[in-house]
């Protein structure tokens, strides 16, 4: 862990229908984070695509669990989703998919799309498939004017309550 940042963990069952608790989670930490209601949305957005992806393809059906772990820093929010499932070869998928503006839509397939879409809408996105798959989505913390700084929580402001 590094200096200054404060660590908040959730382990969610590999089912859609608790996807939303992880949404959840990050929506009351990046809002008493400042972030826009834009960008929260954004990080919504990403989240779900990487537990979705845990959901239908990490475990075959056969159950599981997504770790969460979200890390607040000074200057952003990093968001890991980590599952134990199979992995996939994402270099490979990654040169399949990209740049679909070369091809015919007959020859675009449905899916497939959920990682380009996290790297639209966050500032960063790494993918690790050694022992299951990792998504490590990252969004900066808004600086200068319309930061909201009430209520907000830092790293260091966790630290002092405790």
């Amino acid at each position: 862990m590094k200096e200054h940042e404060t660590i908040v963990q959730l382990s969610i069952p590999a089912d859609a229908q608790f996807i939303d608790i992880a949404r959840l989670t990050l929506y009351g930490l990046a809002a008493k984070m400042g972030f826009s209601y834009e960008e929260i949305e954004d990080m919504k957005v990403a989240v779900s695509e990487a537990c979705n992806n845990a959901v239908l393809h990490a475990y075959n059906g056969a159950g599981g669990v997504i770790h969460l772990r979200f890390e607040i820093s000074t200057d952003a929010l990093s968001i890991i989703i980590k599952d134990q499932g199979k992995g996939f070869d994402y270099k490979r998928a990654a040169k399949q998919a990209a740049p679909l503006s070369t091809k015919p839509l007959e020859d675009v397939k449905v899916g497939g799309l959920g990682l380009f879409l996290m790297e639209a809408l966050m500032d960063d996105v790494t993918v690790s498939t050694k022992g299951g798959t990792e998504v490590r989505l990252t969004k900066f913390r808004p600086r200068g004017e319309g930061e909201h700084a009430h209520d907000s929580i830092s790293p260091s402001s966790v630290q002092e309550q405790a």
